[in-house]
């Protein structure tokens, strides 16, 4: 391993785990905390892709999957309230979600990394974080997929609500999916900031 893509491999690790415990955590009625967090695997994964190549962004990738698959693990043997913290639904969800957004990003960045700066990073991400969104909820929480996990019961989250508390009525996880996608949207426009900062400092020439 490459000593120079380290700190790419800790900080996807770090992001990881943090996003694995800050989910457990409501912000306001849609959001958990990890919508905040979990994001920055997708500038990490962009700056790996921009300054090493696809490969590297790739091994980083392979290794924030193979924590989450621990943290998940870990996560199905402490009991909650409700039972285990990571049911099989969600850690089968956010692996998939995860695995699969995450290599989508590193493709369509490479594909792009020769137009303008800005456009293979926000394409790669925004693309990525809607395959991510779709992929976690519809496993996690969707009444279609009872049968992954006949024994976990996630009648509270196709409770037929308004979406978002104010549109048409949808099952509550599609509201969550949506407060989630429309977080990461957000960071994906504010994250080009730092990308370019944190790229020009690891790509400049010594004096």
């Amino acid at each position: 391993m490459n000593r120079s893509h380290l700190p790419g491999i800790l900080a996807m690790a770090a992001v990881v785990v943090a996003s694995n415990i800050l989910v457990q955590f409501l912000f306001g009625q849609w959001l958990t905390w990890g919508a905040f967090t979990y994001p920055i695997a997708f500038l990490i994964t962009d700056v790996m892709n921009r300054v090493y190549g696809a490969g590297p962004a790739r091994r980083v990738v392979f290794v924030g999957f193979v924590v989450g698959v621990i943290c998940s693990l870990i996560g199905t043997q402490i009991m909650g309230e409700f039972g285990p913290l990571v049911t099989l639904r969600i850690a089968l969800g956010s692996g998939l979600a995860f695995l699969t957004a995450q290599l989508l990003d590193v493709s369509i960045f490479a594909a792009l990394r020769e137009g303008k700066w800005w456009r293979a990073p926000l394409a790669s991400t925004l693309v990525g974080s809607s395959v991510d969104t779709a992929i976690f909820f519809t496993i996690a929480f969707s009444g279609a997929l009872t049968w992954v996990e006949p024994g976990n019961d996630v009648s509270w989250a196709t409770e037929m609500l308004p979406l978002l508390g104010a549109g048409p009525m949808a099952p509550l996880w599609v509201s969550l999916a949506v407060a989630d996608w429309l977080v990461k949207l957000s960071l994906a426009l504010l994250a080009l900031v730092p990308f370019r900062m944190i790229v020009t400092r690891l790509t400049a020439k010594p004096a």
